[in-house]
């Protein structure tokens, strides 16, 4: 069954942030995923929960998912990732 990553993202330093959006791409394919959103517009329809940028990734597993989180390719990016913005994140096992 597939994994989730699904993650509410503030940017805090767009210039650093945009460095971090060139270098995930190849580590998320790498790793069997897929983007299903990348910060696209959202939809507020109950609780008043309105993330600034919202991200979906796609993995063939949870599993899979969690090795490209915790992967050496990833972690360059990750560390820019936490510098440029303030983060909720979660892995999830889908259906």
């Amino acid at each position: 069954m597939p994994g989730y990553v699904i993650a509410e993202v503030e940017v805090t330093d767009p210039a650093a942030y945009e460095e971090y959006r060139k270098l995930v791409p190849a580590t998320v394919q790498k790793y069997g995923g897929r983007f299903l959103t990348r910060g696209g517009k959202t939809e507020t329809k109950e609780g008043g929960w309105i993330p600034s940028r919202f991200v979906i990734l796609e993995f063939p597993s949870l599993e899979q998912a969690r090795k490209w989180y915790e992967s050496p390719e990833y972690a360059p990016a990750l560390a820019i990732r936490k510098k440029a913005s303030k983060s909720k994140l979660i892995l999830a096992e889908g259906l």
